[in-house]
């Protein structure tokens, strides 16, 4: 398949809509739709389902769809790296989600800095959830991950620290001067309901919790008493006095990660990694 193709793909696939994946393209719609027939013809497979109402994906078209926007990723990671490589002054990009890790970012930088073949680091600040996506299509040369919340499937990786996660309250809430909470309990209070995260594509979960995008306007709907979130401990240094934090022993522990692609030859990424595995 060609690179053109799978986009083709990708556009329709995602949006299930021959006009408004041609609109996205910036082509017109009879030549989108002669391009997917001939896929279909030459995989020799059905990809879509197309009734006169709606157009839905197959089962090889789910796949062809979750294996097209990684070969996209991984052909867009190569231009951006070999551009990169090519610049007059090399460097590495590393992705973190803003706020996470502040400690452990700034005693790597420095340590790192202080090597005699340390390189330039352009830091990444990024949303939730956004560091993972940077490394794959090779905006970031490397990141700072955190298990469960980051997928580091495909990644190297070495583990860096691990941390119990707390429950952050509105100050004065009920539950404030408990000595730890369940999980399960957490998950199920009727006043502070969880926040909901964006997806990869963009989209929420349904659900009773709020949309959040970053970590000020969580904790900013907590001090108001909209909602509730079960963080990484080390988050308490964002934490204003408006804000209250309870133990919660049974939640998953998060593991703070560096991750890189396997396939990656730079010295610099390697230097990188080495200096973070001594902290």
């Amino acid at each position: 398949m060609e690179t053109r193709e799978m986009r083709y793909f990708v556009a329709v696939g995602e949006e299930l809509h021959f006009g408004r994946a041609a609109q996205r393209l910036s082509m017109a719609q009879p030549p989108l739709s002669r391009a997917i027939q001939q896929l279909e013809r030459r995989l020799g497979v059905v990809l879509l389902h197309r009734t006169a109402r709606a157009i839905t994906l197959t089962e090889p078209g789910a796949v062809l769809l979750r294996e097209a926007r990684l070969a996209l990723e991984a052909v867009e990671a190569a231009e951006r790296r070999t551009r990169r490589a090519a610049a007059d002054r090399p460097g590495v990009v590393l992705a973190i989600k803003a706020g996470a890790s502040k400690e452990l970012l700034s005693t790597l930088l420095a340590a790192y800095a202080a090597e005699p073949c340390a390189v330039p680091v352009e830091v990444m600040l990024c949303g939730p959830g956004e560091s993972e996506g940077l490394l794959r299509n090779g905006r970031a040369d490397v990141a700072l991950l955190q298990r469960p919340y980051d997928t580091t499937a495909g990644f190297d990786t070495e583990d860096l620290h691990t941390e119990p996660q707390v429950v952050v309250l509105p100050a004065g809430h009920p539950l404030a001067n408990r000595a730890h909470i369940p999980f399960a309990e957490v998950k199920t209070l009727p006043d502070l309901p969880l926040p909901r995260w964006p997806r990869r594509d963009g989209s929420y979960r349904d659900g009773p919790g709020p949309q959040v995008r970053d970590h000020t306007q969580l904790f900013q709907l907590i001090a108001l008493g909209l909602a509730c979130a079960v963080v990484p401990e080390s988050l308490r240094t964002q934490l204003r006095e408006d804000h209250a934090i309870v133990p919660v022993p049974d939640a998953p522990a998060v593991t703070t990660v560096i991750a890189w692609p396997p396939h990656s030859r730079s010295k610099a990424v390697a230097d990188l990694v080495h200096t973070a595995t001594l902290l």
